[in-house]
């Protein structure tokens, strides 16, 4: 029998990364409400009237970091009955990925505090967040491997060792450095800008620019 009298929420959580001095991170944001009152979690809510799940992890982003135009997908719908603890809300979680130059963090009064925080030592989340937070990460790496979706982490020219290094932190291994730029430049997914600068031990090190910033499928790995 269909209970039209159900009251049930739709949220959207959104994992948002960027790499932040030589280490993967995620956004956090420190609860006030209860039963989660000082614990963490990634940002999310509520999905207003007018809004679509995309438009509300778009502002969610925006109310968070300031940016806009930053890379977005969904991941998945997580519909457990009992994963919030306050009444039945569904939530549809998306992954954002943000460049770490000129990021500027902010919250709303709804929250105590906003924090990057390293993926290899976070505290206990909130929710299910921890699960939201894992299945993002895994996404994270695979699309590194077979898509050019690196542009999101990245400023907007850049040296091919910083090229790499984002994919050796996020991926967890080291590359072979020879090998990896071989590949890069026969992909053809970043270009030369013709401007050089001092790199590694003094030495000139040519600046690339992603040829186009949309995804695109690329067998890096």
């Amino acid at each position: 029998m269909v209970n039209f009298n159900q009251k049930i929420g739709v949220a959207t959580d959104a994992v948002i990364f960027t790499v932040i001095r030589g280490e993967l991170k995620v956004l956090l944001i420190q609860m006030k409400k209860t039963p989660f009152t000082g614990k963490w979690a990634v940002p999310g809510g509520l999905i207003e009237d007018h809004e679509t799940t995309e438009t509300a992890a778009k502002r969610i982003l925006k109310d968070q970091t300031s940016l806009n135009n930053v890379y977005l997908e969904q991941l998945q719908t997580f519909d457990e009955p009992k994963r919030d603890p306050n009444g039945r809300v569904i939530s549809v979680a998306y992954m954002a990925l943000v460049p770490s130059n000129d990021l500027k963090l902010k919250t709303t009064d709804r929250y105590s505090d906003v924090r990057w925080w390293g993926v290899k030592k976070l505290p206990t989340l909130a929710y299910d967040h921890s699960k939201i937070f894992k299945i993002a990460l895994e996404r994270l790496r695979a699309k590194l491997e077979y898509t050019n979706i690196v542009w999101s982490l990245l400023p907007t020219e850049f040296t091919l060792t910083q090229l790499q290094d984002i994919y050796e932190i996020i991926l967890g291994r080291k590359l072979d450095k020879r090998n990896f730029r071989r590949k890069v430049i026969e992909l053809g997914f970043v270009i030369s800008t013709g401007k050089k600068i001092k790199g590694e031990a003094y030495r000139p090190a040519e600046l690339f620019r992603f040829k186009q910033k949309k995804l695109a499928y690329v067998e890096v790995m």
